[in-house]
């Protein structure tokens, strides 16, 4: 039996209204849900799905939402989980703009926004560590982030330059291994 329409709505609706950071923090909640709970889609179809959501234009998740949706019930599946990715963040990103002028000022809204950070960077690393993993990227390869990350931050660098180059780089390492680049 297929994957009801509503379903796929209330799976990326609870996926976009319990995760904070954006894109890159729902993909643990999406691996749960998708993968190990639900498995509509293997591990390692979910893995290709990332790369494939990186690279296309647009939100991630929303990506994400699209591919799975589609691939489980085709064009009307694809809205659907779009819609439920995008529902929630439309409707509290509403709810701030009306509000957060008169809330600004207090010291504890501020600390709560503070607070949320360090979190949002441990969800984000931890489907960066799983995706290393299961693309067998040993410690080794450990300094392609962390010079992308010191050239970003210190030098000023254009991330947009740092991705050409590392893909640039990835490419020509890939033919020089032999391998399919």
């Amino acid at each position: 039996m297929p994957t009801s329409l509503f379903k796929l709505f209330t799976t990326f609706f609870r996926i976009g209204l319990f995760t904070f950071g954006g894109g890159y923090a729902m993909i643990p909640l999406i691996q749960s849900d998708v993968v190990e709970r639900n498995r509509w889609i293997g591990k390692n179809d979910f893995v290709d799905l990332l790369a494939v959501a990186q690279s296309a234009p647009g939100v991630f998740a929303v990506n994400m939402a699209v591919f799975i949706g589609y691939r489980l019930r085709g064009k009307r599946g694809a809205l659907a989980a779009s819609f439920g990715c995008v529902l929630p963040s439309v409707g509290i990103i509403l709810l701030i703009a009306l509000f957060f002028r008169q809330f600004r000022h207090i010291e504890v809204v501020n600390n709560i926004f503070m607070g949320i950070r360090p979190v949002v960077v441990a969800l984000i690393a931890v489907p960066v560590f799983n995706l290393a993993k299961s693309a067998r990227l040993g410690w080794s390869m450990a300094w392609v982030p962390v010079l992308s990350a010191l050239l970003i931050v210190f030098l000023g660098v254009s991330p947009i330059y740092v991705i050409i180059i590392a893909g640039v780089a990835g490419f020509l390492y890939g033919k020089m291994k032999g391998g399919e680049a």
